[in-house]
């Protein structure tokens, strides 16, 4: 776990009254820890000139918000649950790109957040038997394929559980994202399977303990569940839903976005094959499809060896090859992907492949994807 005093710090930062989740991440994006926004809390316009009154005024008078965390830190350290600010190498790395990403996050479990590929899969709460058939054949067919992936959903009802319990039984890890506090399980019919998600895969909230959950809890974490995935998959949706906030977040993030089509006559396939038509999602219907479009089809090794032999590049800087040897992994690969893969920040990434791409090493394919040329 983190160090405890950034612990109680990031608690208090986001739970700071007239600061919203912007300012904190902007705030925590310049000062670099919680625990320095705190320590200079008195002078804060020694580290942001341009901090706003109400800014001012929140930080000195915040020993409600420090009494909230040091309380919530004993319940975490009883519970065992792990804490993750925005400072650890633990925290989704895919999701610090995102300005309104959470200052921290409490996790059960024991799958790693920064794995190689994570997507998620999202629906309607009142699936039907045919997106209950696309989760178990999806699924199934990812595992076979292309086995290392997360798979995050939001434990709901629906598509949901049907996506986590099918991960589970083709031993592929999940997460769920709780619009709550660990403190509970909701629903609470949902209890036995999010048990055993915490045996492989984990349950992750930015909510305290004794935190509700409310509609609006629900419509929050979906930025969460958008931008700590590679790509958003819809299966079912009807015309206003979750899912579709949840791929409308995906696509500003730009992620990718797809969905599985259905029936013109199916309320259920009216939010996707909406997303299809507007060309907000890429339509899918099998794994191999989604598979080949983010490049994560396995391929032969020694075919792999065969043209990384053939590649001979310009002069690079450490920071250009350590890029390269990323994407001579796959045949291409998303910035927020190849940030996760070299330990690089976002910034150094972007600036990275924009001479890459001058030099003729790399070409950009859209959907901030990027793909090595092998002939350069």
């Amino acid at each position: 776990m983190s160090d405890s005093r950034e612990i109680i710090c990031s608690i208090a930062l986001s739970n700071l009254p007239h600061i919203g989740l912007v300012t904190a991440k902007r705030l925590y994006d310049e000062v670099g820890s919680a625990t320095a926004i705190f320590e200079h809390r008195k002078h804060i316009t020694d580290l942001i000139p341009d901090a706003t009154p109400s800014l001012k005024e929140a930080l000195n008078q915040c020993d409600d918000a420090i009494r909230l965390a040091e309380k919530e830190y004993e319940f975490i350290e009883k519970k065992h649950i792990k804490a993750y600010p925005m400072n650890s190498s633990e925290y989704p790395q895919r999701l610090l790109e995102c300005n309104d990403a959470p200052i921290i996050l409490f996790f059960c479990g024991n799958t790693d957040l920064n794995c190689r590929h994570v997507i998620n899969i999202v629906g309607t709460r009142r699936c039907t038997q045919y997106g209950k058939d696309i989760c178990r054949e999806f699924i199934a067919d990812l595992q076979r394929e292309c086995p290392d992936i997360l798979i995050v959903s939001g434990l709901a009802y629906g598509i949901d559980i049907h996506a986590h319990r099918a991960a589970l039984q083709n031993s592929m890890s999940t997460i769920g994202i709780l619009a709550h506090g660990l403190d509970r399980i909701y629903p609470a019919l949902h209890r036995q399977t999010a048990v055993k998600m915490i045996e492989k895969g984990g349950l992750l909230t930015e909510y305290l303990s004794g935190t509700t959950p409310e509609k609006v809890n629900f419509i929050r974490r979906n930025r969460i569940v958008a931008g700590m995935s590679d790509a958003t998959i819809v299966v079912e949706s009807a015309a206003h839903g979750g899912a579709l906030v949840t791929a409308e977040l995906a696509s500003s993030y730009n992620r990718d976005v797809f969905a599985f089509p259905g029936r013109i006559t199916d309320e259920f396939s009216e939010g996707c094959n909406k997303l299809i038509a507007r060309q907000k999602a890429t339509m899918i219907c099998n794994a191999d499809e989604f598979l080949k479009t983010m490049g994560w089809k396995q391929e032969s090794s020694n075919a792999k060896e065969d043209t990384t032999q053939q590649v001979l590049f310009p002069q690079l800087t450490p920071n250009e090859t350590a890029v390269v040897d990323v994407l001579r992994q796959c045949d291409s690969k998303q910035v927020n992907q190849i940030v996760v893969e070299t330990g690089l920040n976002f910034h150094t990434v972007s600036s990275c492949l924009y001479e890459l791409e001058y030099k003729g090493v790399v070409m950009l394919l859209g959907g901030a994807r990027y793909r090595l040329i092998l002939s350069c």
